[in-house]
């Protein structure tokens, strides 16, 4: 399960460098692993102080640092 997790902040960090700034919600829409899983790998990269997660206009905002 840590793994997947890890494999999965990978891909969190490697989306958010292509693509940028951008929600929660349409990061679990975009990327194919489920909710659970993409949740727990935002929360790996935000330990490791990798993200910025903020509100903006009401939404849920992750970017990097």
């Amino acid at each position: 399960m840590s793994e997947l997790v890890g494999i999965t902040a990978g891909t969190v960090w490697n989306y958010l460098n292509n693509q940028g700034p951008t929600t929660v919600a349409k990061l679990i829409r975009e990327l194919q692993e489920d909710e659970k899983t993409i949740q727990r790998s935002i929360g790996w990269l935000a330990q490791e102080g990798k993200i910025n997660l903020e509100i903006v206009n009401r939404a849920e905002t992750i970017s990097l640092k």
